[in-house]
């Protein structure tokens, strides 16, 4: 564990190294040319100026309006520093524009108000207003923040929040609803203890009073004690939770609670006061870093207890991470002019139901647990789950339609969904058209590595989004084991089949006599047949050709050579095709690109770069998508000679002459091949000239294989294969260490090409 000197110095590094600060402003326009920049500022600004001055709703069509949060404070609250100031509390307000624009990409600018009276500071903000698509307070002190969020709610027509008041409480919301559903307790007899009194406690218990929740089973205390209706001179905010129940203490308070909510100060709450509370007890411990009771010693007390704290390092952090970036970025979407209480808690709603959703393995693997599921340990999703964005933010957007706050009504959802992915670089149009082909006519598709849990994970989901029916490949008694350890929802009636077993004889005797026959003049005898068959990497690929299944999926747990070539000599390829090969698709925000042969052919000749040309041509067009094909090389159109170029040549003439109507053409250099402009300048008579290639043939093993994982490392692209192209049924044959998403991506791949 890092010491406070060591975090000290870490810290400072990272926010003075290199360009101090942690955002900065880009332009998103050209700026090259002289017009460029007439255009950006004098004369050419006029115009979108004067649109503006005739209809003030334009700013969101020529400005950053429409996606530009301002994130303000004065310092008065940081974190937990206290009244630090406006210039102090910079860091965290960047920190803030950090957070918005790596979960929502939401722009944000960030304003220091240098004035702790509420009217100045209420005057100077919506002042500033027309700047902003919306406004997010920070870190403002209550009881001020009260006043403050509600004056410039008041005085301003776009969404409003602070978030320490509602993020804290949007997000408990959440997992409070998913705790009653696993307690089976109800909201409106629920008996609540708030230890905190603050913005954010009041603010969360306002929220759970719009869930359903009684304000005469509230009792909340300050550091004070109980807040009674007895104590002089209490503010309007606490007042109108003050209680005349005969209870002083938070030990008094407690008895026979079901929630416990601190927002207050670290170890308050003893073992006795947790033993003292009602049956399966809620406890929200949210002091940080530590919390009123510590999670460890909750379970170790009551093992009936449902916890979450703000710490990471415990279950069910409450992180308002989880919040604003989405409800802003739906608010902002629907250009809405507020945020209210129905957004608010259409947020919490989407939180609790996106915990009950099976959990992708990334985040699985970033929290180095086996497999989060809805549970008492797993309220809320985790502050990394990707599919926040369109849980949350698709939820705020309908509910400011619901509620008559949206200025631009949203009408296409899975077209929003859609542009929601690209922001986080999630969308894959390509991919998703597969799964969503596979899903209308699911196969049976061979797991062959099924006692791998990466592999077993993948068959989970694949269950659960109806792409696949899986039949489970090896020990099954392993593998029943593995899903039993995961607490993996995978039907018990799920196939399992074990070629190793004594059940399974009958099926080896006659796969044994299939694969004899088949190759018995090529080296294989009754012996070793049967000596082979009861391998996966055999057995598999024979329950395809035997079709028992459908398609397979295999080669998680060998090498490549290991796992193709049985497939190759039990199902072979296809009769019209010479030769099998490997293709990759790159998925690029310019769309995607096919790369072949990257995996098969050592050093092909001209006529097999034709079929590898024809090949990929075709699995192309099965995506739908028109190939425009580079046969790439060192040369481009004989300007380098070689025995490579002229191979490439010489395949490019075959296929000239062949296939007049495929979009082909070479020897091409790749950064020629990619660039539309280079071809239409300098090689006007090529095929291609209109266009740039979105295909490329590679001379050779080497160059495929090098070009793809250089672009696997150092790119965040999406790299979806092998597809193995040319086999007589769909065979694929993954890399080892191939993620649960990739393996879906090439089952999906495979019930497309059963289909």
């Amino acid at each position: 564990m890092k010491t406070k000197n060591s975090l000290r110095t870490d810290a400072l590094q990272y926010h003075a190294k290199g360009r101090p600060g942690k955002i900065e402003v880009k332009p998103t326009k050209s700026y090259s040319t002289q017009k460029d920049l007439s255009l950006a500022y004098s004369p050419g600004v006029a115009e979108p100026c004067r649109d503006i001055a005739e209809d003030e709703n334009k700013i969101y069509d020529y400005t950053t309006k429409s996606n530009l949060v301002g994130v303000i404070s004065n310092g008065s609250a940081v974190l937990g520093l206290g009244n630090i100031g406006a210039k102090a509390g910079k860091p965290v307000m960047e920190g803030k524009g950090f957070l918005f624009k790596v979960y929502s990409d939401i722009d944000v600018f960030d304003v220091e108000v240098n004035s702790q009276n509420v009217d100045e500071f209420v005057r100077t903000v919506v002042d500033i207003s027309p700047t902003f698509g919306g406004i997010n307070l920070e870190d403002i002190k209550a009881p001020e923040c009260f006043e403050i969020e509600k004056k410039i709610k008041e005085q301003t027509d776009i969404p409003i929040m602070h978030d320490d008041q509602h993020g804290t409480a949007i997000i408990t919301a959440a997992a409070l609803l998913n705790a009653l559903e696993i307690n089976g307790k109800k909201l409106e007899e629920l008996k609540v203890v708030v230890n905190g009194a603050g913005a954010s406690g009041i603010s969360c218990i306002n929220l759970y009073l719009s869930l359903g929740v009684k304000k005469e089973n509230i009792i909340m205390l300050d550091s004070k004690g109980v807040i009674r209706t007895d104590r002089k001179q209490l503010p309007k905010h606490k007042s109108y939770f003050a209680t005349d129940k005969d209870l002083h203490t938070l030990e008094e308070a407690i008895k026979g609670a079901d929630l416990f909510l601190g927002l207050s100060v670290g170890n308050i709450m003893s073992s006795e006061m947790l033993k003292s509370m009602a049956d399966d007890p809620i406890v929200f411990a949210l002091a940080n870093p530590d919390p009123e009771i510590r999670y460890d010693d909750a379970i170790q007390i009551r093992d009936d207890v449902i916890m979450a704290t703000g710490r990471s390092d415990f279950p069910n952090q409450v992180n308002n991470v989880l919040g604003f970036p989405y409800i802003f970025r739906g608010a902002l979407d629907v250009r809405a002019t507020e945020i209210n209480e129905e957004m608010k808690l259409a947020a919490s709603r989407a939180l609790a139901n996106l915990a009950k959703e099976p959990v992708p393995e990334e985040v699985n693997q970033m929290y180095q647990t086996g497999n989060l599921y809805f549970s008492k340990n797993y309220l809320i999703p985790k502050p990394s789950d990707p599919r926040l964005i369109y849980y949350v933010s698709t939820a705020v957007a309908k509910a400011a339609m619901e509620s008559g706050v949206a200025r631009q009504p949203i009408s296409d959802w899975k077209q929003y969904t859609d542009r929601l992915l690209h922001k986080i670089g999630m969308f894959n149009p390509l991919i998703n058209r597969i799964r969503t082909r596979a899903q209308r006519n699911p196969k049976r598709v061979v797991f062959g590595d099924a006692e791998s849990y990466k592999m077993l994970k993948a068959a989970e989901v694949a269950i659960q989004e109806g792409i696949a029916d899986p039949v489970l490949l090896g020990n099954k008694q392993f593998i029943t084991n593995m899903i039993t350890e995961y607490e993996l929802k995978i039907p018990n009636n799920t196939e399992i089949i074990d070629p190793n077993s004594q059940e399974e004889s009958g099926r080896i005797e006659e796969y044994a006599e299939i694969l004899f026959q088949k190759r018995k003049r090529k080296g294989i005898t009754k012996k070793t047949a049967l000596d082979k068959i009861t391998s996966k990497n055999y057995f598999s690929p024979m329950l395809v050709e035997t079709g028992y299944a459908d398609a397979m999926v295999s080669g998680l747990t060998n090498n490549y050579p290991d796992a193709i070539r049985p497939a190759l000599q039990t199902i072979g390829r296809r009769e019209a095709h010479n030769i099998v090969s490997g293709m990759y698709i790159i998925h690029t925000s310019k769309g995607p690109f096919f790369f072949s042969d990257c995996t098969v052919n050592t050093a092909p000749d001209a006529s097999k770069l034709v079929d590898i040309t024809l090949e990929t041509a075709e699995m192309v067009k099965k995506f739908n998508i028109e190939p425009r094909i580079a046969l790439v090389s060192y040369s481009n159109f004989g300007s380098n000679r070689g025995p490579e170029p002229n191979m490439v040549k010489a395949a490019v003439q075959k296929l000239h002459a062949n296939y007049p109507e495929l979009l082909v053409d070479g020897e091409l250099q790749a950064n020629v091949a990619l660039n539309g402009e280079i071809l239409s300048n300098i090689f006007p008579f090529s095929k291609l000239e209109d266009a740039p290639a979105n295909t490329l043939i590679f001379p050779n093993l080497t160059a495929g294989n090098i070009a793809y994982k250089v672009l696997q490392e150092l790119t965040d692209h999406e790299i979806i294969g092998p597809i193995l192209l040319g086999m007589k049924k769909p065979v694929h044959i993954i890399p080892m260490g191939s993620t649960v998403n990739e393996i879906l991506n090439m089952v999906s791949i495979a019930v497309n090409e059963a289909q």
